[in-house]
């Protein structure tokens, strides 16, 4: 049986990971904190596959939850309502926007963080780790040579196969990083996070053609054994998190641009 997708958060990343999930067959139920009203155009893009439904709604009718939602917000993730539920993490921690004394201690991951609040859930760490953009435009199909890895991280064993097998429906080979102790393997300012997927943008370009360059140019595939070899090579850094000056400027520019059309639009 094909799982349904509940997706709490109906930005860029949301509308990939949608785009992914209805692209391979399965249901989505795109849910938001403004309303399912607010996603109608998105929900009618999507086709017959999606709807929108309250933030509940997505939670009851999936089974499997994304999260494409800022690490910030965590706290107000009905954790009553999740409970039982895989869930899957796609939040980063970016202290520039939101700081934790724990995570910023290395006490624990971002994803312990998410997990300990959503007690009795099933939290898996992934498809966090390149943007919207590249999340849709680099996957293929099973057996292609360009298809690429993401890597996965949890301590169900159950959880990550069901997120391991919707990954590779929707287009990626899938390794598997450890338990949430060890997803700062695979979080910002690792060997694995983002630029993996995401294309070097050669100099002399203006930034208009680095912005086409950035959004057009395909992404070389990262193999299973590459993918492993990065997770293994991952030094924990201090401090922890990412930066937007770590990202390339064109990444950030046509983020800016994006997020801002969204806001006009809400």
């Amino acid at each position: 049986m094909t799982p349904t997708i509940g997706i709490i958060g109906s930005g860029l990343v949301g509308g990939s990971v949608a785009r992914l999930a209805v692209a391979a067959g399965h249901r989505v139920v795109l849910s938001n904190s403004r309303g399912p009203e607010t996603i109608t155009e998105l929900v009618a893009e999507l086709g017959p596959l999606a709807r929108a439904g309250t933030v509940d709604e997505a939670i009851a009718a999936g089974d499997i939850i994304a999260l494409p939602v800022p690490l910030a917000s965590f706290e107000s993730l009905p954790a009553d309502k999740l409970a039982g539920k895989i869930v899957l993490d796609q939040t980063n921690y970016y202290p520039e926007f939101w700081r934790h004394a724990e995570l910023d201690a290395g006490k624990l991951t971002s994803s312990e963080l998410v997990q300990r609040h959503l007690k009795d859930s099933l939290v898996v760490k992934g498809l966090h780790n390149l943007d919207w953009n590249h999340m849709y435009s680099n996957a293929r199909p099973e057996g292609d040579p360009e298809r690429t890895t993401m890597p996965i991280a949890g301590d169900d064993a159950a959880a990550k196969n069901a997120v391991k097998r919707f990954l590779e429906a929707v287009g990626y080979d899938v390794v598997d990083a450890g338990p949430l102790a060890e997803s700062w393997r695979i979080e910002p300012d690792t060997p694995i996070y983002f630029w993996p997927y995401a294309p070097a943008i050669p100099d002399g370009l203006t930034e208009a053609e680095e912005k086409r360059f950035y959004l057009e140019h395909p992404v070389p595939p990262v193999s299973p054994e590459a993918a492993r070899e990065l997770i293994a090579t991952a030094e924990r850094r201090s401090p922890v998190g990412g930066a937007l000056a770590g990202m390339p400027p064109a990444h950030v520019a046509i983020f800016m641009e994006q997020a801002s059309a969204s806001t006009v639009k809400k």
